[in-house]
């Protein structure tokens, strides 16, 4: 059986959350903190609405930049082409699966700081990604869902090429 991380993420996810601290702390903060210097030599900073907004929104950049850093901290990468068994539904797996109704769909299991379930990149800890684990081609399993049960059938498992 694959070890997973309780955080696991793909080396793009974790490139993603880089790239967005990165921007956060060397080009956004930094335009806030002249906005603020600048509201704050005007004068009554308490109908300064360029003061006032400018501290909330460093606020905000400072909680998600500790959100972002706690969140690299705890994470572990797993390079889903390096998964042991591709036979077997693991992390990084892309799982094309059908329905009751022949509804064919095809989800990507990533870690749940890169998940996006538009685009078909489902979280670890999604109730569908915990059916999926461990299932292989021809298997039947019942996702629980807020709205009922459903029943998907595995058709075919993909992991990404390796950069050999």
């Amino acid at each position: 059986m694959a070890q997973v991380a309780t955080n696991p993420i793909t080396p793009a996810g974790l490139a993603a959350l880089k790239a967005r601290y990165d921007q956060l702390l060397g080009t956004d903060r930094p335009a806030i903190v002249e906005i603020v210097s600048w509201a704050a030599g005007n004068g009554d900073r308490s109908e300064n609405g360029d003061y006032l907004y400018g501290r909330k929104r460093m606020r905000e950049i400072d909680r998600e930049l500790a959100h972002l850093a706690r969140r690299m901290k705890a994470a572990k990468v797993i390079d889903p082409a390096a998964q042991p068994d591709h036979t077997r539904v693991w992390f990084g797996a892309t799982v094309t699966m059908v329905d009751e109704d022949d509804n064919e769909r095809q989800v990507m299991l990533v870690g749940d700081d890169e998940q996006d379930a538009s685009a078909g990149r489902i979280g670890w800890s999604a109730p569908i990604a915990r059916a999926l684990r461990g299932a292989t081609v021809g298997d039947l399993r019942t996702v629980h869902l807020p709205g009922g049960s459903a029943e998907w059938e595995v058709l075919a498992i993909a992991y990404p090429a390796g950069a050999d």
